[in-house]
């Protein structure tokens, strides 16, 4: 039984230089492993505040003030150390020491178990399950939130490489398109500065539609074939587009404005056209409805909730009602502790809503999420495609295909 002997904590950078908080856990006074809490641009108002007061000296001060409460836990019982979080911060969303905290101390924890124990984390958090590799759902294109004005209103255009039988040929897919896709811009804008939005994806002058259109001709020119060796998929991060007094969605960069029915048909069309396999947060936080619309009309479309659940198993529940997702984004630091993530995923389960793991925009260079995904079979690791904080998940799922002890991709299947 691994036991945490010390914890030490900081304030260090993430990948868009915010302050973030970095936790190390020693156990059995030799096992140190450290753990760097990610944060997001696109924020759903029902996830886990980050810091005390959006401050993480505050946070950090509280943690330095009750280190001695976690001394002696069990280090790889995650429920033992969110009792202990919990008897700091009572709170639904960590409001007082934060989720930031709550998420570094408890992946710290069980990554220093894993080290005792001479385990993969990912066997250590799913000791009997049949462990399969994720695909690699990677954002070639970003707007919105992620990127600056100019850039389409959507905030993401991904790519899943379905067709590989590996992860390492997954990767070589999704690099060889992410390269294809500059190249393509190139030639529709000469002017083209090759900037790229904060999670690695490029951001160029181009409506939502011309957006699609070059991806899709990207995917072309690689030699891949739609629907069969690369799919692409889109995350619309609604809720950022929408205008409650309005009653609807501006996209402003592009000068339109949707109502709700004219979102879902957009929404719609769009999965039709470019054949997406995955669709996520279509429609505003709170809409369950109109979620469960776009759900029942694309079946082989992996309708997926972010803001809306924010790796919440209660939120799920409530999405259920409705029948309102086929997928559900699993983000540690949305819900505070791995305990927490824990619980949402086996309730997503439980309901049959695929798993995507996911990063944030603003990153570290752990790496731990790639065991994560594995932990919860999650059918895709969604992760970005290039940027050292994006690249280390991405190669720590090839370390893990040292191992010898996973046989190959999940089966994506979305019925």
């Amino acid at each position: 039984m691994p036991l945490i002997s010390d914890i030490k904590a900081r304030i260090i950078f993430n990948s868009r230089g915010d302050k973030t908080i970095e936790v190390e856990v020693t156990t059995d006074r030799r096992f140190v492993a450290r753990a760097c809490a990610p944060s997001g641009a696109s924020v759903g108002k029902h996830e886990s505040q980050s810091f005390r007061d959006d401050d993480p000296t505050k946070s950090l001060e509280l943690l330095n003030k009750n280190t001695r409460k976690f001394i002696g836990v069990d280090a790889k019982d995650t429920q033992s150390v969110f009792e202990v979080l919990k008897s700091i911060d009572d709170t639904d969303k960590y409001t007082n020491i934060g989720g930031a905290v709550a998420y570094a101390v408890s992946i710290a924890a069980v990554d220093s178990a894993a080290m005792a124990l001479d385990t993969p984390l990912y066997e250590l958090l799913a000791p009997k399950g049949t462990h399969r590799f994720p695909f690699p759902l990677g954002n070639i294109l970003g707007g919105g939130a992620h990127a600056g004005p100019g850039t389409p209103d959507i905030q993401e255009i991904l790519a899943c490489p379905i067709g590989a039988k590996t992860i390492m040929e997954a990767l070589e897919m999704n690099v060889k398109l992410h390269r294809e896709m500059r190249k393509t811009i190139e030639y529709v804008d000469r002017n083209f500065t090759n900037g790229r939005g904060d999670e690695g994806g490029w951001a160029p002058r181009l409506s939502n539609d011309q957006a699609l259109e070059l991806a899709e001709k990207a995917v072309e020119n690689c030699g891949f074939s739609i629907g069969k060796d690369m799919s692409l998929g889109v995350d619309f991060a609604s809720s950022s587009l929408w205008e409650g007094e309005k009653k609807g969605y501006n996209y402003s960069r592009q000068g339109l404005f949707r109502n709700t029915d004219e979102q879902i048909e957009f929404v719609n069309n769009m999965i039709k056209r470019y054949n997406l396999i995955y669709v996520e947060d279509p429609v505003n936080e709170e809409d369950f409805t109109g979620m469960s619309e776009i759900t029942r009309a694309n079946p082989k479309c992996l309708v997926t909730g972010d803001d809306m659940l924010v790796t919440n198993a209660l939120r799920v529940k409530e999405a259920v009602k409705y029948g309102a997702c086929s997928a559900a984004i699993l983000k540690v630091n949305q819900a505070g502790s791995l305990f927490d993530a824990m619980k949402f995923a086996h309730e997503c389960h439980q309901n049959n809503l695929k798993i995507i793991t996911s990063h944030r925009s603003g990153e570290s260079t752990d790496s731990h999420l790639a065991h994560i995904a594995i932990a919860t079979d999650s059918k895709m690791l969604k992760s970005g495609i290039v940027g050292g904080e994006r690249i280390s998940k991405l190669n720590e799922l090839l370390r893990i295909s040292e191992h010898g002890l996973i046989e190959g991709m999940t089966e994506l299947s979305i019925s």
